[in-house]
């Protein structure tokens, strides 16, 4: 079962939002749809954003009536900057998005049909890959879990953030696939509960030992000496290794300093951005404040009580032990390392 994958003309996905209660799919027949099915977070994390955008403009080539290759491809940098514009700190979208324009604007196509064709192609190979590389970042990453480890996880990173498997989260699957005894420790991830929402599910399908813990507690399960290991995936890692992940990550790393907890976080090549000089760059997402103040649709103060609602932080760079690719685990210096992973080198 795939997250997001193309459905005859359609792309289809699960709605996150149903989760844990219910394991729903939507059918978008619209750029548009796809477009909203991100930045309302129907699908999220940030390789599924990134293969959703990839199907989502191949649909917009296919929904273009028009016959002129010059003109198909105006229509495609207009669905291309609706689709950028979704959700703007996740590289994957615009990496995904960029793959296929690129494709668009190489001279190769004189047949529009023939250019709806390849984008097609190059979107199902983009959820392809995915799947094939998380899996193997995933037995790469497991080294690093030790038998009868408490893993410590913030947000959602398995398969649901992903086309199949996961990144961090795959890590632990893989651990656990590979007969490891292991329990992990899922903060909630206010305010929209990813971690005991999706997370738990996804422990649950699995069969691996969890707990759902409040954001608030996780330096208490770390000062009791309960948390092995810290594992968190990505939206968007500069060249120096600095790297946006959910809201919370990067308190999370200043505590597992303190108590010398290896702190790592899990994120195939796709989601390195190399023109980034540092996290200092990154395009963080505002969201809406009534998800803090009315989550899923439950008002806990009154209406004129105000929030503000940043989607994610950045964490620097010295606070990581390392960054698993598919390639292998990135280490300091991450200016040398990440550029070699980008590269396709082994670490």
């Amino acid at each position: 079962m795939r997250t997001v994958e193309w459905d005859g003309g359609a792309v289809r996905m699960i709605d996150q939002r149903k989760l844990p209660w219910k394991l729903e799919f939507v059918r978008l027949e619209t750029v548009e749809a796809v477009a909203e099915s991100i930045q309302n977070m129907t699908v999220r994390g940030a390789p599924a954003i990134g293969a959703a955008a990839g199907f989502g403009l191949a649909l917009a080539a296919r929904k273009s009536q028009t016959n002129d290759i010059d003109a198909l491809i105006e229509d495609l940098l207009q669905s291309a900057d609706r689709l950028k514009a979704a959700r703007p700190t996740a590289v994957n979208l615009a990496w995904a998005v960029d793959k296929l324009m690129r494709i668009a604007a190489s001279g190769e196509f004189n047949n529009p049909d023939d250019l709806r064709d390849a984008l097609l192609a190059a979107a199902r190979q983009i959820a392809d890959d995915d799947v094939a590389i998380n899996s193997r970042m995933a037995r790469r990453g497991a080294a690093l879990v030790k038998d009868g480890a408490t893993i410590l996880h913030h947000c959602n990173t398995g398969a649901l953030a992903t086309v199949d498997y996961g990144t961090a989260l795959g890590v632990v699957r893989a651990a656990f696939e590979a007969g490891k005894r292991i329990h992990v420790l899922l903060d909630e991830t206010r305010p929209r509960l990813q971690g005991s929402r999706l997370s738990a599910w996804e422990m649950e399908q699995l069969g691996v030992s969890y707990d759902i813990i409040p954001d608030t507690a996780a330096g208490y399960f770390m000062a009791s000496g309960e948390v092995d290991i810290i594992l968190v995936g990505a939206d968007r890692v500069a060249a120096n290794g600095d790297f946006a992940n959910k809201i919370g990550t990067y308190q999370l790393a200043i505590m597992a300093r303190e108590h010398s907890i290896p702190f790592y976080t899990v994120a195939p090549t796709s989601t390195i951005d190399l023109e980034l000089p540092s996290g200092d760059h990154i395009p963080i997402e505002q969201r809406d404040p009534a998800e803090v103040t009315t989550p899923y649709g439950n008002r806990i103060v009154p209406a004129h009580f105000k929030a503000r609602n940043p989607a994610f932080d950045v964490t620097p760079h010295r606070y990581l032990c390392g960054i698993v690719t598919e390639n292998g685990i990135a280490r300091p210096p991450f200016v040398e390392s990440l550029r070699l992973a980008v590269a396709g080198r082994a670490l």
